[in-house]
């Protein structure tokens, strides 16, 4: 099955349910991630968020690798719009969103195409721009980034003089989001923060 996402909360509980499930499941570490193989066959790896590696075969290994950084940053971009947050562990304390109009394709041809496109590209550099001005202001120079969205926006947004040379080390999972609002923004904070999980059944 697909990987599943578990809050930090809930990695106890997921882990009990899964042995209720599966019988009795030996633990161990295995590249970084808390590998369980249950006496039915299944198993399970589950990979800590921030790019960090589980130390010891334990719940508590894994539920220390998935604490938030005591300072970090969310950048989540798409032509439509562009949310950031800066955040002290799990709780946010400055953040921003916006969004911005792109205009749609056009079915157009010749010099209306061209004209349409210009426009488009126009449209999307003012809102990457718009994303970057903020950005520079809430996530100057914190320590870690994740970011999502749209892989070219981000890098657009990235690329601007005043990130480049952040000390920022982009981490963690690039994160698949809709145009983003504050929802979708808040939604991907509890998603940076949680465990991935990838189990096979047996």
């Amino acid at each position: 099955m697909p990987d599943v996402l578990v809050p930090r909360a809930r990695i106890r509980p997921w882990l009990a349910n899964f042995e209720e499930r599966h019988g009795r499941t030996a633990l161990s570490v295995v590249g970084g991630s808390l590998h369980g193989e249950a006496d039915d066959g299944s198993r399970f790896d589950a990979v800590p968020p921030f790019d960090r590696g589980v130390l010891e075969p334990t719940a508590d290994a894994l539920e220390l690798a998935a604490e938030p950084p005591n300072e970090w940053g969310v950048l989540l971009v798409r032509k439509g719009g562009f949310a950031i947050a800066r955040l002290e562990g799990d709780t946010i304390v400055d953040s921003k969103v916006g969004q911005r109009h792109v205009q749609g394709r056009t079915k157009a041809g010749g010099q209306s195409q061209q004209r349409f496109a210009r426009r488009r590209d126009n449209q999307a550099r003012a809102a990457y721009e718009a994303a970057a001005d903020h950005a520079a202001r809430i996530v100057p120079a914190v320590p870690l980034l994740v970011v999502g969205g749209d892989h070219a926006a981000v890098t657009a947004v990235l690329e601007d003089p005043r990130l480049r040379g952040s000390a920022a080390k982009v981490s963690g999972a690039f994160l698949t989001v809709p145009d983003p609002r504050r929802g979708v923004l808040e939604r991907a904070i509890r998603d940076a923060c949680s465990v991935r999980i990838d189990v096979t059944n047996g």
